[in-house]
């Protein structure tokens, strides 16, 4: 894989493990994060990849605007975005405030926008790109306490649709993968009563880990997934189901 990838919320977690799986498939790398990125580095260097760090508040255009800037002139181009970057506040509807529903959305929906509007042109001018926007599962869940978490997530699968549309034309596929609950430093302040409640819905019965999760989002990368736009792919252990 001769390719560029810009990858946001690479700290830890999900994006973390993105980074390194992206380095051993020779993938060069732009990690983006509000934290500190030196142990992604590390394990990048060991996995034979090259990766700059960019800290960035993925909520902020300025932000977005300079690890545009700097992607451009440090690999020259952009070939794939995957928008990982994410908050989980839980706080019921009686105690959600208007500054949590707007920071919420800000990281976790807004923030898919501003980056495509950065990177999208610099896909455009190879006409070749991939675009992976991370939802979640929990919007067919009874999870409490996440209606603006929720809120953003379904946001996500809505413009990820509207955005492969516009971009169809260009040959850039965008496509949004919705992860199980995923063991996570994220999800770590979450009780075992809501983890054990979410698992005993899956086939599978323990929760995901972020290996789980990096190996269809690498496929959504893919030449293999050339014919596939649009759509939302379940990595749930099975918890959604046709009926």
């Amino acid at each position: 894989m001769n390719r560029v990838a810009v990858v946001s919320g690479a700290a830890k977690g999900i994006g973390q493990e993105l980074a390194i799986q992206l380095a051993h498939r020779g993938a060069s790398l732009a990690l983006l994060d509000i934290a500190d990125l030196s142990e992604t580095c590390r394990l990048v260097e060991e996995a034979g990849g090259r990766a700059i760090a960019l800290k960035v508040d993925v909520s902020r255009e300025g932000d977005w605007d300079t690890a545009g800037e700097i992607v451009r002139r440090e690999y020259g181009r952009c070939d794939i975005l995957i928008n990982n970057a994410g908050i989980y506040p839980n706080v019921h509807i009686d105690r959600l405030d208007f500054q949590t529903w707007k920071r919420t959305f800000e990281i976790n929906l807004d923030s898919m926008f501003l980056s495509a509007k950065v990177f999208v042109p610099m896909m455009r001018e190879n006409q070749w790109g991939r675009i992976v926007n991370i939802s979640s599962t929990s919007v067919v869940t009874n999870a409490t306490g996440v209606s603006h978490y929720m809120a953003t997530k379904m946001g996500i699968i809505g413009f990820t649709r509207g955005l492969a549309n516009d971009l169809g034309k260009d040959f850039i596929t965008v496509n949004s993968v919705a992860p199980a609950l995923t063991a996570t430093p994220g999800t770590s302040h979450l009780p075992d009563a809501a983890r054990e409640s979410i698992v005993n819905l899956q086939a599978f019965k323990r929760m995901a880990v972020p290996h789980d999760i990096v190996g269809p989002i690498l496929f959504l990368t893919s030449e293999d997934a050339q014919f596939m736009t649009g759509q939302l792919l379940a990595v749930d252990g099975g918890m959604m189901k046709v009926s």
